[in-house]
């Protein structure tokens, strides 16, 4: 008796499960910044939150990671070169802690000083940094479009940061910078990233980089904390599991799947949303301001990074787990 045929989704569906999946990725990237605000209300503070992140996000990538490399090597004829090898390793780990510990680091804590809104639309502006780095160090060229959709997007936060200046004082100056070179530091991970990632596939590559992390980020808790602040009530330990699944795994793989399904330009294009939905997550549950002034600014950082993304925004990849 033979099985029947496996049906093969039509282009429609996969094009609707593309979409799907690619706005699930953007909302749940988007709930991030609102998930650490909440921890710090309740005087959760940014590196016990990241720590807690890969308490519960780094099992499950490392185990996503032994699947890929099992069947990599199940595939793989018995002469070929070793898919890994301990120099290729100890690169990724160290890749790892620059994107997932030291950017994730200076995001996290931008947090305690700014608003979630302002913290999503400066990490938004990272591609601009990785088209940088490219001209400086690989010779890449720079446009004129570029550079324009690069002074719209920094008029907008511009916009923003002035208004929040005003009210606020130096604590913007500071969180502004922290969650800057968070978007510096993870543009270079991108750059420094991608020929790995290219080589291994994003499962694998990002499981030994969040393994890499996963040490530093204990270290550096352990250095500075008691390992009694881990311990926290059934509402911080909600928004704990929050931060590691619903802000970290569940988005990556979401945006992965997207990617596969509809390709990584209109998977980037919809991640564009993402900070819309921090916005209205950031007004409504934190309760935090939105003026005339923020919708302007928030417009233009949206338009320049959907110019930039017409005219030369670094592919996507599937690793692209925000710090």
């Amino acid at each position: 008796m033979t099985a029947p045929p496996v049906q093969t989704p039509s282009p429609a569906t996969r094009q609707m499960l593309g979409v799907g999946l690619a706005l699930a990725g953007a909302a749940f990237f988007a709930t991030k910044g609102i998930f650490i605000k909440l921890a710090m209300a309740v005087g959760i503070d940014a590196i016990t939150t990241l720590a807690w992140r890969m308490i519960v996000s780094v099992p499950i990538f490392v185990t996503i990671g032994i699947i890929a490399y099992r069947r990599r090597m199940a595939g793989r004829p018995a002469d070929a070169p070793p898919l890994l090898d301990p120099p290729t390793v100890a690169v990724i780990l160290g890749i790892g802690m620059l994107g997932y510990y030291m950017a994730s680091y200076l995001d996290f804590a931008a947090l305690t000083y700014i608003s979630a809104q302002l913290d999503r639309l400066i990490l938004l502006t990272y591609p601009f940094f990785v088209v940088l780095f490219g001209a400086m160090f690989f010779g890449r060229r720079i446009t004129l479009p570029m550079l324009a959709a690069l002074i719209v997007s920094y008029c907008g936060i511009a916009l923003i940061f002035w208004r929040d200046f005003a009210l606020e004082g130096d604590n913007v100056l500071l969180g502004s910078a922290l969650v800057l070179g968070s978007a510096i530091v993870y543009a270079g991970y991108q750059i420094i990233a991608k020929p790995l990632i290219d080589r291994l596939g994003a499962d694998l590559f990002t499981s030994i980089a969040l393994t890499g992390a996963g040490p530093a980020v204990v270290v550096h808790f352990l250095l500075t904390h008691p390992v009694s602040t881990l311990a926290v009530d059934a509402y911080g330990l909600s928004l704990m599991v929050a931060v590691g699944i619903v802000a970290t795994v569940l988005p990556a793989y979401c945006i992965a799947g997207a990617i596969g399904l509809i390709g990584p330009e209109r998977t980037a294009v919809i991640g564009n949303i993402s900070p819309v939905v921090t916005v209205g997550l950031a007004v409504f549950i934190l309760g935090e301001h939105f003026t005339a002034w923020h919708a302007a600014g928030t417009a233009l950082v949206l338009l320049g990074v959907w110019l930039f993304g017409r005219k030369g925004r670094p592919r996507p990849t599937a690793a692209e787990i925000e710090p």
